[in-house]
Order: C-alpha cells, then sequence, then structure tokens
C-alpha cells in the first residue's frame, strides 16, 4: 500500500496492492489544555488562533487574534487525565463543513427563498425583508431544540 498526500485536496490517499484509491479526509486537530475532569467527561481548554497567529509580529500587529474555548468531550480514560495537561482534541473534517452548512449555508437559502416568495406574493420590499428575518426564527428554534442531538453528532475526541 502506498501513501500519498495531496496538498490541493487535503487528503490522504492509499493506493492498494490492487490500484484502488481510498481518500481518507484529515482530522481537525486542535492542541489544548485540560481544565477539568468529571467523571467520563474532560473539558479542554483550546486557543483558536487566526492565520497569523504564529507569525512573530503578532504582539505588535492588530490583525492577529485569538480566542479560548472550552470543549466538552467524553473520554472513556478521563480518570488518566489531569487538570493542566497537554492533550489533542480532533474532529472529523466534515464535522466543520456540516456545522458551517447548518449556522451559515441553510438560513442564507432560506432567508433567500422567503424573499423572493414574499416579494412575488405581495410585491412589497418591506414584506419580504421581515418574511426572509421572521423565517430565520423557528429555523433557529429548531437548531436551539435539537441542540443535544447535534452535540452528539459533532462529538469530538481526545488523543493523548
Amino acid at each position: 500500500m502506498v501513501l500519498i498526500r495531496s496538498e490541493k485536496q487535503k487528503n490522504l490517499t492509499f493506493v492498494g496492492l490492487l490500484g484502488q484509491v481510498v481518500l481518507m479526509a484529515q482530522d481537525i486537530r486542535h492542541e489544548g489544555i485540560v481544565d477539568s475532569v468529571d467523571g467520563q467527561t474532560v473539558k479542554v481548554r483550546i486557543t483558536q488562533s487566526s492565520a497569523c497567529g504564529g507569525c512573530q509580529a503578532r504582539n505588535i500587529c492588530n490583525a492577529a487574534e485569538s480566542k479560548d474555548k472550552l470543549v466538552e468531550v467524553e473520554y472513556a480514560g478521563a480518570e488518566s487525565l489531569s487538570p493542566g495537561q497537554v492533550v489533542t482534541v480532533a474532529a472529523e473534517e466534515h464535522m466543520g463543513m456540516t456545522a458551517v452548512m447548518l449556522a451559515f449555508g441553510l438560513p442564507v437559502l432560506l432567508l433567500i427563498i422567503a424573499l423572493v416568495a414574499a416579494m412575488e406574493l405581495t410585491g412589497s420590499e418591506k414584506i419580504g425583508a421581515i418574511a426572509s428575518l421572521a423565517v430565520l426564527v423557528p429555523y433557529y428554534l429548531v437548531l436551539f431544540l435539537c441542540r443535544e442531538r447535534i452535540k452528539k453528532d459533532f462529538g469530538f475526541r481526545i488523543i493523548v
């Protein structure tokens, strides 16, 4: 089996003995520090940095920004972790795209559809604008009500 890394696709490509090609998506990984351990739940603090976060001039540049995020991870070996320990938190790459679609893609699509439909039915731009914004309320309410199921689907894992 041969491993080929493609920078364009950002996938790992395995070429098997019979010539078949299998693409495996990469994980999204962040290093973090264990904040607390409660039973099987581990809270990990990760620092998200902008693209220029690794630049030498980031301390004097206003463009560089970073912020801390607290991520809850269910981990079977949680008792072996202690606060302050450095771990790697990973998630599948497709989960990032799904999250973007849920947070931005579908709402924009709903907004446009509602705007066009309301303007066609009423001929009023004001009503179209109000209707397009109003359609987002039930959408985000459904997301809020389904947050536990979404949380299960968007699980992270710890790589020690």
